[in-house]
């Protein structure tokens, strides 16, 4: 440089304190989301193989996770329902008393002030394990956007503050919002998961939530990894279409996809950090191989410094404790 050694750039790095003044990216417990996986049945909390200290719990057991959950004060859960009885029309998606209705009231009684997010798709309640309604050996765009609408009103009706469709059907957003807007929920916001990837970093949450296809795969209707310019006219139709907020799905292998969203569009923007992503490094922390928290916590900063304003990741509650801690 130049003008070295007038310009030394390690003077703002010397201390602690001093690095903490001038950094630029912060993460903030604001900032989260928690994922929780609500089963039927009575008495379940079942520790998920290939995801170490995340669980499935049904909803008397879920009290303890919850207020856990609103003392580290996290603003947001997200929530996916696995049901025990699962057919070709995903019927138990906008069932009443549904696994997903029943854990939305329950999270509303215990902590009011908590942000409920409920995974609107139908890959959980389909025999088939697609997300949508299957047809001549192909999922239907158009028969299934009905079901999805049912779905989210069905949440909405349960107390649900935020819809978050995750099916990738075209148009689903627009048929989403429309549904409820007429019965009266126009303010139920919709986070829809724009720019959604076909991604191997699902893998453990397809075991999570069982819904592994039984035939084929889901890049007919998840994006294809290579594409940037196809996520940024994913996420614009799906703002044309009434979104409030918008998401990209993984985070970590999709950061330019983030930060090309953030340079774009000024809507609130959401990236979700996969099972995949919090299994490998629970995975190296587990060998000795990695400092967790260092790990956790550079992957967070790089998915707020890309641009996103929400992190949805299965580390919340580990980030929560240590920025208490801090």
């Amino acid at each position: 440089m130049a003008n070295f050694p007038q310009i030394r750039l390690r003077r703002l790095r010397r201390t602690e304190t001093i690095r903490a003044l001038v950094r630029e990216n912060h993460v903030n417990i604001n900032d989260l989301v928690y994922p929780l996986f609500i089963v039927e049945g009575k008495g379940v909390k079942e520790e998920i193989a290939s995801m170490p200290g995340i669980f499935r719990y049904s909803a008397d057991r879920l009290s303890p996770e919850i207020e856990e959950i609103a003392e580290l004060k996290i603003p947001a859960v997200l929530l996916f329902g696995i049901p025990q009885k699962k057919d070709e029309a995903a019927s138990e998606a906008y069932k009443t008393e549904g696994v997903v209705q029943q854990a939305v009231r329950l999270v509303k009684d215990i902590a009011p002030q908590l942000i409920v997010i409920t995974d609107v798709c139908l890959c959980e309640y389909t025999s088939h394990g697609h997300c949508g309604v299957v047809t001549a050996g192909r999922v239907d765009n158009d028969r299934t956007l009905p079901l999805l609408a049912k779905t989210a009103v069905s949440h909405a009706e349960a107390g649900a503050d935020i819809v978050a469709p995750s099916d990738m059907m075209d148009g689903r957003v627009q048929t989403i919002r429309q549904a409820l807007d007429e019965k009266g929920f126009q303010d139920t916001a919709i986070l829809s998961y724009s720019a959604k990837y076909a991604s191997t970093f699902y893998g453990p949450f397809r075991d999570a939530a069982e819904s592994v296809p039984q035939f084929g795969d889901r890049r007919s209707y998840q994006m294809d990894p290579p594409n940037l310019r196809e996520a940024m006219l994913e996420i614009e139709q799906d703002i044309a279409e009434g979104a409030d907020m918008v998401m990209v799905k993984p985070a970590l292998a999709y950061l330019d996809v983030i930060r090309q969203a953030r340079n774009t569009f000024d809507y609130p923007l959401a990236a979700y950090s996969v099972s995949g992503e919090y299994s490998m490094i629970k995975a190296a922390a587990q060998k000795g191989w990695l400092d967790e928290k260092q790990a956790v916590m550079e992957t967070m900063i790089a998915i707020k410094r890309a641009g996103a304003d929400i992190i949805i990741s299965y580390h919340a509650k580990q980030v929560a404790r240590w920025l208490h801690s801090d």
